[in-house]
C-alpha cells in the first residue's frame, strides 16, 4: 500500500511539472461532465460552442475554404470576365444550370462559401480569445518546482560537488538566467523554463489568419475595378461613366474613386523576330501622361505588372492590339467618318477583328439618311496572296492589311439597346454587293480605297496605323494588411514549429557524508533528441562551476589469514 501510495504521488508531481506546457484547451473533462441524456438546450449549445471553437474544427474548416476556391479559379466568373462565363454556358448547355444552382459562377459570394468564411472566422477568434488568456497567465506564473524524483524525467543527470548546495544553486540560477530561462529558486532546487515564443508563434499565427480573412473580406467589400481601352492620343478620366465594364464591391461607393487622368502618349511593342521565340514580346509598354486635379503633368512608362499607382489605385497594363485609321466619303466626295477604329486580336499575332459603324452623318446618292457598316479584318504582317488563309504571321507591324465587306441600312442602335461595339448587327441591313452581283469585299493595304457601288460613297484604309492598349483599374483597400497577416502569419508558423518549449530542474542537496549531490533533469512538451543534449550543455557549465569531487578512498580490507 505504501508503496502504491509512493507511486501515485510522484505521478501527480511529474504531471504537475508538464502541466501547461501548452494553452490548447482540454477538450475531454468537460465533454465527460455534461453526459448525453441530460443535455438540455444550454448543454448542447456549449457542445456546440466547444467543438466549433477546437483547433481541429479550425483546421477543417480552413481545408473545406481552400476546397471551395478550386471551382473558383477553375470555372469562369461573373465577378472577373462575364462574357466569358457567357462563352462556357453557350458551350456547356447541360453543366450551366447545374453550375448556376452550386452557385460555381459566384463562387467567393456564394452563400455556402461566405458560410464557411464566417465559420472559420468565428472559429479562430473562439479559439484563440481562451488560449490568449491562458498564455497570458501562463506568462505571470513561475516555472513549477522540482518534482521529488528528478531521475524519472526523459533527460537526467546527477553528480557530486564540494561546493555548497547555496552556492550551487545560485550559480545555476546565473548560469539559466544568462541562457535566457526564466528562472526562480524554489525551496532546494531551481525550476527553470524557456520556449514561451512557441506558444506565441501559434498565436500570432492564428491572430494573422484572421487578419488576412478581415482584410480580404474588406477588400472585396469596397473594391472597384474595370476595364479601358485607349488608343494611342486618347485618354482617361477615372469616373464610372469613362469604364469600357466596371464591377464593385456591395458597399462601394462612386464617390470613393480617386480624381486622377492619364493620356496614353503611345505603346511599344518589340518582338523577336527569329528563332523559338519568335513573336515573343521583347518590349512591352504604354508611355502616359497622368494628373491629379491641381497638379502638374507626370510622364509614366506603365509595363506589365509594374503599374501606375494613385493615392492606392492601381492602372496595370493588360493586353495591347491595333486601330487602323479609315476615312468614309459619301457619293458626293464628303467626309462622313474618320477615326482609328480598334479592331480585337485573335491570337498571338494579333490578328484582329471587329467593326467599322458609320451612324451619324451619311447620306445615299438620293440624299436619304442611311447608315453603314463594315465588318474588318486585320493582320499586321500578311502572308501575300494564295499563301494560305489570312493570318497574320508576326504581331509585328510589318505588312499590314484590312478585308472589308461593307453594309448599309439600320445598324440597330436608334433602339436604345446596348450594342458590342465590335459586332455588326446585320439584321437590318444589306449587304454591297459589286456590278458582276457578287458580295463587296476588298483586301486593303494602307491609302488604298475600296469604291462602294451605286454612288454610294468610299471608304480608305490610311496609311496611319495606330495601336492601342488595354487597362485594369482597380482599387482594394486594406492589401497591407493582408500582406502584414501573411507575413506574420508565416513567421508565427515558424515560431511554432521550431521553438522547443522545455523545463529545467537543479536540485542541490547535502548528502550524508557532507559532500552536495548536484541533480539536473529536463522536460519538454514533446520528445525530442536536442532536451538531452542541451541538458548535457547545461550540466558541463554548471560543473566547471561545481567541479565533481572525486570519489572517496575504499579502505584497504586485509586478506583473510594474514598476520596482524
Amino acid at each position: 500500500m505504501g508503496r502504491t501510495s509512493m507511486n501515485d504521488t510522484e505521478e501527480r508531481e511529474l504531471g504537475d511539472a508538464a502541466s501547461q506546457l501548452s494553452t490548447a484547451p482540454v477538450e475531454g473533462a468537460a465533454d465527460q461532465t455534461i453526459g448525453g441524456p441530460t443535455l438540455g438546450v444550454i448543454g448542447w449549445a456549449r457542445w456546440f460552442w466547444r467543438q466549433l471553437t477546437s483547433m481541429r474544427v479550425a483546421l477543417i474548416l480552413l481545408f473545406l475554404l481552400s476546397l471551395g476556391a478550386i471551382p473558383g479559379s477553375l470555372i469562369p466568373q461573373n465577378s472577373v470576365d462575364e462574357m466569358k462565363v457567357q462563352a462556357f454556358r453557350d458551350r456547356h448547355e447541360t453543366l450551366a444550370p447545374l453550375y448556376d444552382k452550386l452557385q460555381f459562377f459566384d463562387v467567393y459570394s456564394s452563400v455556402w462559401f461566405s458560410a464557411i468564411y464566417i465559420l472559420l472566422f468565428v472559429s479562430l477568434i473562439g479559439c484563440i480569445v481562451p488560449r490568449s488568456w491562458q498564455f497570458v497567465g501562463q506568462l505571470r506564473s513561475r516555472p513549477p518546482g522540482a518534482p521529488r524524483r528528478l531521475d524519472r524525467l526523459p533527460a537526467y543527470t546527477t553528480w557530486r560537488t564540494e561546493a555548497g548546495p547555496e552556492e550551487v544553486r545560485e550559480a545555476a540560477l546565473t548560469m539559466l538566467r544568462g541562457r535566457r530561462f526564466r528562472a526562480h529558486g524554489t525551496g532546494d532546487a531551481v525550476a527553470a523554463e524557456k520556449g514561451y515564443l512557441r506558444e506565441a508563434g501559434n498565436l500570432v499565427f492564428h491572430v494573422s489568419l484572421i487578419v488576412m480573412l478581415t482584410a480580404f473580406a474588406w477588400g472585396q467589400l469596397f473594391k472597384s475595378e474595370g476595364g479601358k481601352l485607349v488608343v494611342e492620343g486618347g485618354g482617361f478620366s477615372n469616373t464610372l461613366t469613362q469604364y469600357d465594364d466596371f464591377k464593385s464591391g456591395s458597399l462601394f461607393e462612386p464617390d470613393e474613386l480617386t480624381p486622377f487622368s492619364f493620356t496614353l502618349d503611345s505603346f511599344t511593342g518589340t518582338y523577336a523576330k527569329s528563332g523559338p521565340q519568335r513573336g515573343t514580346p521583347r518590349t512591352y509598354e504604354a508611355a502616359l501622361t497622368w494628373s491629379t486635379p491641381g497638379s502638374a503633368d507626370r510622364k509614366q512608362v506603365v509595363e506589365v505588372n509594374r503599374p501606375l499607382e494613385v493615392d492606392g489605385t492601381k492602372v496595370y497594363l493588360n493586353g495591347h492590339g491595333y486601330a487602323p485609321v479609315v476615312t468614309v466619303r459619301n457619293g458626293k466626295g464628303d467626309l462622313v467618318f474618320r477615326d482609328a477604329v480598334p479592331l480585337l486580336p485573335i491570337d498571338n499575332n494579333v490578328t484582329s477583328t471587329g467593326a467599322i459603324k458609320v451612324m451619324d452623318g451619311y447620306r445615299d446618292k438620293n440624299g436619304k439618311k442611311d447608315q453603314l457598316g463594315f465588318q474588318a479584318f486585320f493582320v499586321p504582317t500578311f502572308a501575300g496572296a494564295g499563301e494560305g488563309d489570312m493570318f497574320s504571321q508576326f504581331p509585328g507591324l510589318e505588312f499590314p492589311v484590312l478585308a472589308l465587306t461593307g453594309y448599309h441600312g439600320s445598324l440597330g442602335v436608334d433602339a436604345g439597346l446596348p450594342q458590342n461595339v465590335y459586332q455588326l448587327d446585320t439584321r437590318k441591313m444589306k449587304q454591297f454587293k459589286g456590278s458582276d452581283g457578287e458580295v463587296l469585299k476588298k483586301r486593303l493595304l494602307p491609302g488604298e480605297t475600296m469604291q462602294l457601288p451605286d454612288g454610294a460613297g468610299s471608304i480608305t484604309f490610311e496609311k496611319d496605323v495606330k495601336e492601342w492598349a488595354t487597362f485594369q483599374i482597380t482599387r482594394q483597400p486594406a492589401t497591407g494588411w493582408a500582406l502584414t497577416g501573411a507575413v506574420a502569419a508565416i513567421g508565427g508558423l515558424a515560431a511554432s514549429l521550431f521553438i522547443r518549449r522545455r523545463r529545467v530542474w537543479v536540485r542541490a542537496v547535502a548528502g550524508a557524508d557532507g559532500v552536495t549531490v548536484v541533480e539536473m533533469a529536463g522536460l519538454g512538451r514533446s520528445e525530442s533528441a536536442k532536451l538531452p543534449e542541451e541538458l548535457t550543455d547545461l550540466a558541463l557549465t554548471l560543473n566547471a562551476q561545481a567541479p565533481t569531487a572525486p570519489e572517496p578512498e575504499e579502505p584497504d580490507v586485509p586478506a583473510e589469514g594474514a598476520q596482524q
